[in-house]
């Protein structure tokens, strides 16, 4: 088993939609992604905290296979970020993003984390992705995740950033950003030319994810859900399935990628079934092995 190096942000949530609202709900990148990954491998987080972030929390982490070492507490506010999705769900619109501790965030990687096998940069500046990529021993494999903000404003970094990874995570919007060119398929083909990153997985929301290096390609679909209750963090959530699986294998190649993809959106879709990490906190391997089957099921032909 590979172990995970983890950077991102911790965060706390006001999140509302059509039919109910929760404020104060533990959110960020890193915490998404630990809960996720922790089901298949060992995390190694980096990150900061204010002091109002829930203890609870923390010591729920430490409990799983997710070493908090690299966590920051300081003191002032945590993270925050507050937003209200559309009925449909598909988009959302943010009301407010509060850096607070975050805004001085500068990762320092503990020495014994610097020899984790398979690195994981979270949405944070591009900047910081690479301050962590110049601290680490020759990892085998770097996954990224980026998004329009700093695609907008930091696009020579992002680029940087994303020749000195393996996989790609981004969204269809954002596939069309860096290549230019609307349609996804022939977008993910340009990046993975234009930009040589070896793999490339774009989210396509309720319609799944594809993924591709360049010259085979996967369509897994999102599991269809008669109700989604949260998509805040499914993202996050779905990253971290996926390299949690490849840890636990150790597998690179294309055909356990795609199980890996998977095994991500089975992670995701528990994720939006309840608000902030709620419901991906205590699930079961049998529940993870029975939503892969079912995966299986419904694209078996």
């Amino acid at each position: 088993m590979k172990e995970i190096l983890l950077v991102g942000s911790i965060g706390i949530d006001d999140v509302e939609t059509a039919k109910s609202k929760v404020e104060g709900a533990v959110g960020g990148a890193a915490i998404y992604f630990s809960y996720a990954a922790s089901y298949f491998a060992n995390v190694n987080l980096v990150g900061v905290a204010g002091s109002d972030f829930p203890l609870a929390t923390i010591n729920d982490l430490k409990e799983r296979r997710v070493d908090l070492e690299g966590l920051e507490i300081t003191s002032g506010k945590t993270f925050h970020w507050s937003g209200k999705y559309h009925k449909n769900m598909d988009y959302r619109d943010t009301l407010a993003t509060d850096l607070n501790v975050l805004a001085s965030f500068k990762p320092k990687i503990p020495e014994r984390y610097k020899k984790s096998e398979i690195v994981f940069l979270a949405n944070i500046h591009p900047s910081l992705q690479l301050d962590v990529l110049n601290q680490i021993h020759n990892p085998e494999f770097v996954v990224m995740d980026t998004m329009n903000f700093w695609l907008e404003g930091n696009r020579e970094t992002v680029l940087e950033v994303i020749g000195r990874s393996n996989l790609l995570i981004i969204n269809d919007s954002e596939s069309e950003m860096l290549s230019g060119n609307s349609n996804f398929v022939a977008a993910a083909k340009d990046i993975i030319i234009d930009h040589k990153v070896k793999f490339i997985a774009i989210k396509l929301g309720k319609y799944g994810v594809y993924f591709t290096d360049g010259q085979q390609s996967f369509l897994a679909p999102a599991y269809p859900l008669a109700e989604v209750v949260d998509p805040t963090g499914a993202g996050d959530s779905f990253a971290g399935g996926l390299v949690g699986y490849l840890a636990k294998t150790g597998d690179y190649t294309f055909d356990n990628m795609k199980r890996a993809i998977v095994h991500g959106s089975v992670v995701a879709t528990y994720a939006v079934s309840d608000f902030s990490v709620n419901a991906i906190k205590n699930l079961t391997e049998e529940e993870i092995v029975k939503m892969y089957d079912k995966f299986k099921d419904i694209t078996k032909f």
